[in-house]
């Protein structure tokens, strides 16, 4: 398999950790997150919205968008679970990264680390506020839970880990959160770990 990889990426980040637990082989080819002049001739056919993480299967299929992928490759593994309503809560956590996560860490930190021209202090200072309210949601559940879903290490914790162990990068403070900052040390304590810099 052959995955489109930027190494700073969080995303793609997601999808080289399941593959570590997982113990699956696949080769990378990296792309440039910042200069994406050449994305339609290297992605258009691949993936219509020329993002990574795009991953190209072994019979030359091409999947896209990081949590897609996760829950493909955990289909049938510990990382997935087989219960109809817990399958479920990790989707609703999946989307929640998505939606609520994704968007606003990722993007401060994206804007704060690796950007040439981020917007002004207003608006980072608004997307850091809506990364905080979702962390506070984080916090909340986590409170009474090793886990996200069903007090086991699944993809909901690989999916919220990503973006939420570099948060610092984007000037987020996780002092205020022990919950969160626990979790992320079962997260990281998990056999085959892989740090984002591997």
């Amino acid at each position: 398999m052959l995955l489109y990889n930027s190494q700073v990426s969080g995303n793609c980040y997601k999808v080289r950790l399941l593959f570590a637990h997982l113990g699956v082989q696949y080769e990378r080819r990296e792309v440039d997150v910042v200069d994406r002049s050449n994305r339609v001739e290297l992605l258009g056919e691949l993936n219509p919205a020329l993002r990574v993480p795009t991953l190209v299967l072994d019979d030359g299929r091409p999947l896209a968008e990081s949590n897609a992928i996760l829950f493909y490759f955990a289909e049938r593994t510990p990382y997935l679970p087989e219960d109809r309503y817990e399958r479920a809560q990790v989707l609703q956590w999946l989307f929640f990264e998505q939606y609520s996560h994704e968007p606003n860490i990722a993007v401060v930190r994206f804007w704060v680390g690796y950007s040439d021209a981020p917007p002004a202090d207003a608006e980072v200072e608004t997307r850091r506020r809506a990364g905080y309210t979702a962390l506070d949601s984080m916090e909340r559940h986590l409170s009474s839970r090793t886990f996200h879903v069903g007090e086991r290490f699944t993809i909901a914790d690989i999916s919220l880990y990503a973006y939420t162990h570099v948060a610092a990068e984007g000037g987020f403070d996780l002092a205020g959160y022990p919950a969160i900052r626990a979790w992320l040390d079962r997260v990281a304590g998990q056999p085959g770990h892989e740090p984002i810099t591997a």
